[in-house]
């Protein structure tokens, strides 16, 4: 289409008396200058971007943290109950706090106590007392669980109002009519505290505050639902990774967890 037009700076020096060869030298060195500014210009960017970046990522750091801590959190706000079974390894007054300790470190905020065995009141009411105050003073919630074998066992009425938190009824080998009234005496005499039922009847119509049913295993899990809580149990897992899934699914998909027990997790080095 003919001679490329000019731009409005090479005829202003063309009115100057520049060469076209001269203005292309100059051209030339503005675009050098231009691209000096813009090489500098892009350091100083990278320069203060990067600081931007490393606070975006402490503040993701923060962000995941804070997730953490809320889900933390919110599975505190469901009972993780540790039973503590004295058929498996007795725990009185000379190990109690060690079994707390143990207790925190894994994470429960409950204790099933067994204080009761097959018709025997297994402590005195001063040793319940100090069972009670050891727990609360390690922001632990005590349940006194009593285990039933037969129909003539009744619940001991000492036991009640000692400051424990509730009280557990462990009674599945029992028939339903037998099971039914120990906890129609239980809410009816006792008002210190939660009424629990641990159970092996995963179709109980038994209703208590807390029922906990024993979903030992994966082949139970179809019973896990909000409602109960659910249960595992560290003789039906096999391996750590194991008892932490199985703990997990218990706790994401019912109202809490229960382990049993104390000394079998021990032992297992879970």
């Amino acid at each position: 289409m003919g001679q490329e037009r000019a731009s409005k700076k090479d005829l202003h020096l063309m009115k100057k008396g520049k060469t076209r060869q001269e203005i292309a030298m100059t051209s030339l060195a503005t675009a050098l200058m231009l691209l000096v500014v813009v090489v500098i210009s892009i350091a100083v960017g990278l320069f203060f971007l990067l600081p931007a970046q490393g606070n975006h990522l402490q503040s993701t750091t923060v962000s995941t943290t804070l997730t953490s801590s809320y889900s933390t959190t919110s599975a505190q706000n469901k009972p993780i109950i540790l039973y503590v079974n004295q058929g498996n390894g007795r725990v009185d007054q000379s190990n109690f706090n060690t079994m707390l300790t143990f207790a925190s470190s894994q994470g429960f905020n409950t204790i099933f106590f067994q204080i009761y065995r097959s018709g025997n009141l297994l402590f005195s009411t001063s040793e319940l007392g100090y069972f009670v105050s050891s727990a609360h003073a390690s922001r632990f919630k005590i349940f006194f669980a009593l285990y039933f074998t037969n129909s003539s066992q009744q619940i001991p009425t000492s036991i009640y109002n000692l400051g424990e938190d509730g009280i557990s009824l462990d009674m599945s080998t029992l028939d339903q009519t037998t099971q039914s009234n120990l906890l129609s005496t239980l809410k009816s005499n006792y008002h210190g505290g939660l009424t629990a039922v641990t159970t092996l009847d995963f179709t109980t119509t038994l209703k208590p505050d807390w029922l906990i049913l024993e979903t030992y295993g994966t082949g139970y899990q179809q019973y896990i639902h909000k409602g109960i809580i659910a249960s595992v149990g560290v003789f039906a897992t096999t391996s750590k990774q194991d008892y932490e899934q199985q703990f997990e699914y218990a706790l994401n998909n019912s109202d809490g967890v229960m382990v049993f027990d104390y000394a079998g997790l021990v032992s297992s080095g879970y």
